[in-house]
């Protein structure tokens, strides 16, 4: 069976199996992705923010204690969603279950949209694109990561299991659906260039400011080994761009 965007995460025994490792000590979203992303979102004090598939609120806590002004979690995983209702008891935080395709976008409402490792979910993302633009107050940031194209091209290396020491890469410049085996299930991703991403975001109108694929830093990591591993391929890419 394959998984829709936010689906498979309503799959009990995935959902548990994800959660885990997702938390675990060495999770590379942990000691790789994270830190850039908050880098890149800057001084949050005082905004306004959207985080488009939130997941189960664990951004939203951290924005909530670099004192932000309103945070709103958009999640179209009903398990994700419970989670972050548990996790994100806030005056300054709401949540709403729908998925980022359906959200109703208002008008210059946002200091901040962000999102983590989501956006690869999503099929049309130029459409995305535009409705972020428009939801943005003037000078407003976006700010978001996804699996590296390097990795979303093909998923060919997934079909063994143990730890990767090798990566294939193909059909890079063929954008569109790619499906994932991940946690014993088919979870369906959307592959773009990096070139895809850029332009897109130009054409809704977007500057980008910075653009940025993680490189793994030593002092977060216990085990050599791991880190000589993360050294090999860039995992994520992340931009950070502005409505002006």
């Amino acid at each position: 069976m394959e998984y829709i965007g936010p689906k498979a995460y309503d799959n009990q025994e995935f959902f548990n199996q994800y959660m885990r490792r997702r938390h675990r000590d060495e999770s590379p979203n942990t000691l790789i992705e994270k830190p850039v992303i908050l880098e890149l979102l800057g001084d949050v004090s005082d905004k306004a923010i959207l985080d488009l598939g939130c997941g189960d609120g664990s951004l939203g806590i951290e924005l909530i204690n670099h004192g932000i002004k309103s945070y709103h979690g958009v999640e179209g995983s009903k398990n994700m969603y419970l989670k972050a209702l548990e996790n994100l008891i806030s005056p300054e935080a709401k949540m709403e279950l729908t998925t980022m395709e359906d959200y109703s976008y208002p008008q210059e409402n946002f200091d901040i949209v962000v999102s983590q490792l989501a956006i690869h979910y999503i099929e049309d993302f130029n459409k995305l694109a535009h409705n972020i633009f428009q939801t943005l107050k003037l000078n407003g940031k976006l700010v978001f990561s996804v699996q590296h194209p390097l990795l979303t091209s093909s998923f060919e290396s997934m079909t063994s299991s143990g730890r990767r020491y090798n990566w294939i890469v193909d059909d890079y410049f063929h954008s569109g659906k790619r499906t994932e085996p991940w946690i014993g299930e088919q979870v369906v991703k959307f592959h773009r260039t990096i070139e895809n991403y850029f332009l897109t975001l130009q054409n809704a109108g977007f500057v980008i400011n910075s653009l940025r694929e993680p490189m793994p830093d030593k002092q977060y990591f216990s085990d050599n080994e791991e880190y000589l591993r993360r050294m090999r391929i860039p995992l994520f890419l992340l931009f950070s761009c502005s409505k002006s």
